[in-house]
């Protein structure tokens, strides 16, 4: 694959001091503990340049860094594509590195064969050309036609292998619901979920297991589902850690203006929070009355069933000075039972190459080796049904509250590892995290 000039200029940039600048100490340990490469497979929607499917798979094909030299132990075997735009990168990727470009789903987990060749499947059902829901503005991306079609693959030949879904479950509660459950019937080793968890902290803070969190707080910038999912993953990877793990939510909120005055006031959420949060991703902290008054501001509130109340405030203007191009702006703030300050901190994409995606992979890799999930679907299944409900109560119910006992969803706190530990270039004050099988 010859690399767009964008890209390689983007590397030079970003002024990074090689492959570890980028993958942090899990990849030099990789690197010392080198393994047999294992086949996967792939289905995607499309496949061109900065595509989810790029991001992961470029990253098998060509590298971390894209740019050659090494990368995870796996290697593309097969991909299914959905859709064929004209800046398509599959077929030249298929020529230079050998894979096959399947015509079904079937064919691609099973290379054609009445076995299933490959030890892992990964899901990327994001970006192309798809409809939205009219109602609710959700992205109708086919991710549970993906699932199914696979899941069929499997069970056609009777061996079931990890599969990897990109981002959130499915646009409908339902096929979240219907997706994890049918994973656990044939006990595949099923992950999902957004690259924001496992990305870089500012500063590298990390909350301990059991903390008594009282309030919660993610800040963004934008109302888009696509947005919103990293947004309410960014917070559950932070409040999932509290005393007693988490429990399920009972109940969300779609507010505007008037309403999250009101809300202040009743104590939903925390202004001294939000002002923490803008502070840590650099974002202006004046005239927030106004600011909460722009039609374009939306609050997001989530009832937990364990009482902890925790907020998603998309306030348009909540971005740091000079963003990286496709980076996304993020900060979780919680309050913490006995101590002044709030935890705080800024969960930083950075952009091209996009390295959080390379922790994200990481995670991916690890359990199709072991065939146990670097951290649990259940998150995943919370945050897609959260998201739902939510897009309910932002478009067609106009700030309704909407209960949601569907969403009473317990899992344990995953242990976190932070990735780029042993990496003395990394930028001060930051590291990237995954978690271990829990």
């Amino acid at each position: 694959m010859t690399i767009p000039t964008t890209r390689r200029q983007a590397l030079r940039n970003l002024g990074l001091g090689g492959l570890a600048g980028l993958a942090g100490g899990a990849l030099l340990r990789a690197a010392r503990n080198h393994r047999k490469k294992l086949p996967v497979a792939a289905v995607v929607t499309q496949y061109r340049e900065y595509s989810h499917a790029d991001v992961i798979l470029g990253k098998i094909l060509e590298g971390w860094q894209q740019l050659g030299g090494p990368g995870p132990d796996l290697e593309v075997v097969s991909v299914y594509v959905d859709q064929f735009p004209d800046n398509d990168l599959s077929r030249m990727l298929a020529k230079k590195h050998g894979f096959r470009i399947a015509r079904t789903i079937d064919e691609a987990v099973t290379m054609g064969k009445k076995t299933v060749p490959v030890a892992g499947v990964l899901s990327i059902g994001e970006h192309g050309d798809y409809p939205f829901t009219p109602d609710t503005k959700q992205h109708m991306y086919p991710r549970r036609r993906f699932f199914d079609e696979i899941v069929a693959a499997m069970r056609r030949c009777n061996q079931f292998v990890p599969l990897f879904n990109d981002k959130h479950l499915g646009y409908r509660w339902q096929d979240a619901r219907h997706m994890v459950d049918t994973a656990r019937r044939y006990r595949i080793p099923f992950m999902a979920g957004s690259s924001v968890p496992v990305t870089w902290r500012y500063p590298a803070w990390d909350l301990p297991a059991g903390s008594p969190i009282e309030h919660a707080l993610v800040v963004g910038h934008h109302t888009s589902e696509s947005y919103l999912f990293h947004a309410l993953e960014a917070l559950q990877c932070i409040v999932e850690r509290r005393r007693g793990g988490e429990t399920g939510v009972t109940a969300v909120t779609a507010l505007r203006g008037e309403q999250i005055r009101k809300a202040e006031k009743r104590g939903d959420w925390s202004r001294p929070l939000l002002g923490a949060a803008l502070r840590a991703v650099d974002a202006p902290t004046k005239n927030l009355d106004q600011r909460i008054a722009n039609p374009q501001t939306v609050f997001l509130l989530i009832e937990y069933r364990d009482g902890l109340k925790a907020t998603a405030a998309m306030i348009p203007d909540a971005i740091g000075p000079n963003p990286p191009k496709y980076s996304c702006q993020l900060a979780v703030a919680c309050q913490v039972q006995h101590q002044a300050e709030p935890f705080a901190c800024w969960m930083k994409t950075p952009g091209i190459p996009f390295p959080h995606f390379t922790e994200l992979l990481q995670g991916i890799e690890h359990m199709i080796h072991t065939k146990k999930p670097a951290y649990p679907v259940e998150r995943t299944l919370l945050t897609t049904g959260i998201l739902d409900r939510l897009m309910h109560s932002m478009h067609p119910q106009k700030g309704k509250r909407l209960l949601s006992p569907e969403l009473a969803i317990r899992y344990e706190t995953p242990r976190w590892k932070f990735a780029n530990e042993e990496n003395p270039g990394k930028p001060e004050g930051t590291r990237a995290a995954w978690s271990r099988s829990y």
